[in-house]
């Protein structure tokens, strides 16, 4: 078994950017080489600016080489909680959002050709709960009436026409879900980076960072050069570093764990996920699950609030081993490949964040949903940067520091845990 992303052991790096020269100057510094960076480098490079990517580890190291393959429809707080919490008007325009990401996705990917195995083969929430089948359907009528969202209800006398498990109350399914090889795309966005004109900078961390004057102009201090930036993008999510302070204590990093199998006959495959749809449930600690492109289970989930490392993750990992075999009682003789963790980034109040604070320009919290809107941010933070403030539809969202966080997430990991877990139960 290996214990590391499925994803990143069987895509090829677009190139080694151990050694490439840290310019002087640029226009645009992106610091992290993840969906975010790498977007917004790509399509400010487009545009005609200079810009340095610089990455700590190396290209897709991070969350975006770590997740689940997914592109998915949807608030991670829920329609219906975001319209209680912003009303109508806000609520759709944050929820059509996320579709528009999806669709750049696949305009990315047809534009190029990119062989990322992607596919829009829809998403499936799956009820936990009677009471949760209940909301579901609330949620439903909501999106079709309010957004004009084409998802689908089936109950649980007809769920096996989706899913090949009985713990589950019902679904809704939204055809316009997504899934591809986050692996391949990512090494692909970055090679379009390249080609557009800006460059990557692996084993570049940024140890400091000064503003020079009261505008966007900063000097960065890296591990393998210095340079000064007409901007700087921060794209790190949950691996947010020290010199980034203001950042750093508005998120709290969560390990996120995945376990893969062997390769599954297609008889199986046909049995549990018919459909191909990318799946997920109602419980806070969620579990979520797909084919992969060679036809393996993947079966992930928060399985518990902790920091991802290899003995957290192995932990992690038998945890979700379990589950998967109580979702999925025919994989009990299936041979886990793969197991690895990896962390999300988390919010106060579960919404993606980005914006500008003291002239240093950012896209962070993405909640569980950084495939497609990571990506879609770098578009959005490209534009900014360029003198667009108003393609960012976050811009107005107050971003919270959350209370007696200083960057250490053990304490709010637990108390968070113990929270959710106690919502699981009584929901």
């Amino acid at each position: 078994m290996k214990m590391h992303s499925y994803w990143l052991d069987t895509a090829t790096p677009s190139g080694d950017y151990t050694h490439t020269p840290v310019p002087k100057e640029v226009d645009v510094a992106v610091v992290g080489a993840g969906f975010t960076g790498l977007s917004t480098a790509y399509h400010a490079a487009r545009a005609g600016k200079s810009v340095a990517v610089l990455e700590t580890n190396t290209v897709n190291w991070g969350a975006s080489g770590r997740n689940g393959g997914m592109a998915t429809t949807g608030l991670a707080i829920g329609f219906r909680n975001a319209i209680k919490r912003y009303g109508e008007r806000r609520a759709i325009g944050y929820f059509r959002e996320y579709n528009e990401a999806i669709d750049l996705i696949e305009n990315i990917v047809q534009e190029h050709s990119l062989e990322v195995d992607y596919q829009r083969s829809g998403k499936m929430n799956l009820a936990w709960k009677a009471s949760h089948w209940e909301g579901m359907q609330k949620t439903a009528e909501a999106l079709k009436r309010l957004v004009g969202q084409p998802v689908e209800l089936v109950d649980r006398a007809g769920i096996h026409r989706e899913i090949g498990s009985d713990v589950y109350h019902g679904a809704m399914v939204d055809p316009l879900g997504a899934g591809m090889h986050v692996g391949k795309f990512g090494h692909e966005l970055g090679r379009l980076a390249i080609e557009a004109g800006a460059t990557i900078h692996e084993k570049a961390e940024v140890v400091d960072v000064e503003r020079i004057g009261s505008g966007t102009v900063h000097d960065l201090k890296t591990t393998r050069g210095d340079l000064r930036a007409g901007a700087v993008v921060l794209g790190t999510s949950g691996y947010t570093g020290k010199p980034f302070g203001w950042q750093r204590r508005r998120v709290i990093p969560v390990g996120s764990f995945i376990v893969v199998t062997e390769p599954l006959p297609q008889q199986l495959v046909d049995e549990l996920l018919p459909n191909r749809r990318m799946a997920s449930d109602s419980k806070n600690f969620i579990y979520y699950f797909r084919i992969t492109p060679d036809n393996r289970l993947l079966f992930g989930g928060r399985a518990r609030f902790a920091l991802s490392d290899p003995s957290q993750d192995r932990e992690s990992g038998e945890i979700l081993k379990k589950a998967m075999h109580h979702v999925f009682p025919q994989t009990r003789d299936a041979r886990i490949d793969y197991m690895w963790g990896g962390l999300v980034d988390i919010s106060m109040d579960q919404m993606v964040h980005a914006g500008e604070h003291q002239g240093l320009f950012y896209s962070l919290n993405y909640s569980g949903h950084g495939v497609q809107m990571a990506t879609y941010m770098g578009k959005v933070m490209a534009e900014v940067v360029s003198g667009r403030p108003e393609a960012n539809i976050w811009r107005d969202l107050k971003n919270p520091w959350i209370p007696g966080y200083f960057g250490n997430p053990w304490l709010h990991l637990r108390a968070g845990g113990a929270w959710y877990g106690l919502q699981d139960k009584l929901s």
